[in-house]
């Protein structure tokens, strides 16, 4: 019997209830102010900036998915962002040797959470921040506490200042990034495994799927993005310094667990990942030019992971009870292709 309309559209409405409420603030942030924000200067400005938030964010949803966290990230921009402007200023590599040496230092980094998560048994939070912790300790060593300055080369800063219609680069790689793992979630075996080892690692184990290669793989995809966000870092203010990384933490991690309230509610998902940076990057955006004072955005962003913490515990578990699944029930076969 097909479902009444009623409950099919409470459905979609609260399913994408994110979206909706980005569309509601750009209108009144429109309505009241209709001469500077409804502008392409201030698109340009908003889909730039958390261009790099957005990679990291799904970087994060990556190893979340798999029901774990990497802390390093921000550490890890710090770290990259100053050696690839170190690289180009100072040793005069040419820049497309200097983006790859730091993407493999990137996908080294995540290798090195996933071996001490999986192998040492340490957990998440504590491998990750310690590691993210050395590569700050690294940072300044090899910043010497100092800004490091020089010519860029023009080729590698078009990275994060090229425009194609009028729309930013980054954002359209972001764009791309989405569509990729997008892919990856909804079709593919892979993401398949990592939501099922996420929900429960014991039932993934007894279907047969290797949760340690793939929670490692996990975090080094995640190392891979963040090394690319640490390019985009150094393209935008082509200036090496160790203390620029951090701030981006905090966000990456609203968008993550926020964009789980979202699209498909319950679990961390690509566009609903999207959607959180958006409309974060909307609101804050907004209230800035309402006059909103510096420190608005870490408020703002502090508040706003509160939140998501609450709301993506309250999505769980109400997609696990309209799932019929018991967290205490003898984990099986069936239940894990339930669960993906």
């Amino acid at each position: 019997m097909p479902e009444p309309l009623g409950p099919r559209v409470f459905r979609l409405i609260a399913n994408q209830a994110l979206l909706l409420l980005t569309l509601i603030l750009i209108a009144v942030f429109s309505g009241l102010m209709p001469t500077t924000f409804p502008t392409a200067l201030t698109m340009q400005s908003i889909l730039s900036d958390k261009a790099i938030v957005a990679f990291l964010a799904l970087a994060e949803m990556t190893v979340i998915a798999a029901n774990q966290f990497d802390l390093s990230i921000g550490f890890m921009v710090s770290l990259l962002h100053s050696l690839a402007i170190g690289l180009m200023v100072q040793m005069h590599l040419p820049w497309p040797l200097v983006m790859l040496i730091v993407l493999v230092i990137g996908l080294a980094i995540g290798a090195l959470n996933g071996v001490l998560v999986r192998y040492a048994k340490i957990d998440s939070f504590i491998a990750t921040l310690g590691v993210g912790t050395i590569a700050y300790g690294v940072s300044g060593w090899y910043t010497g506490g100092e800004q490091i300055i020089g010519d860029v080369p023009h080729g590698f800063v078009l990275l994060d200042h090229t425009r194609v219609l009028g729309v930013p680069l980054p954002a359209l790689l972001v764009l791309a990034l989405a569509c990729v793992m997008w892919v990856v979630f909804e079709f593919l075996p892979t993401g398949r495994y990592l939501y099922v080892i996420g929900a429960n690692e014991r039932t993934a184990e007894l279907t047969g799927i290797r949760v340690n290669r793939y929670v490692i793989g996990a975090f080094m995809v995640s190392g891979v993005i963040t090394a690319f966000a640490a390019l985009l870092v150094a393209a935008r203010i082509q200036v090496g310094q160790s203390g620029v990384g951090q701030e981006y933490m905090l966000p990456a991690f609203v968008g993550a667990l926020l964009g789980s309230t979202t699209v498909k509610p319950g679990r961390v998902n690509v566009w609903g990942t999207v959607v959180a940076v958006l409309i974060l990057a909307v609101g804050i955006s907004g209230i800035e030019q309402l006059g909103g004072a510096f420190y608005v955005e870490p408020l703002f962003n502090g508040v706003t992971l509160v939140i998501a913490v609450g709301m993506a515990g309250w999505a769980a578990r109400r997609r696990l009870r309209a799932s019929g699944a018991r967290p205490s029930a003898q984990p099986t076969p069936e239940a894990a292709k339930k669960v993906a």
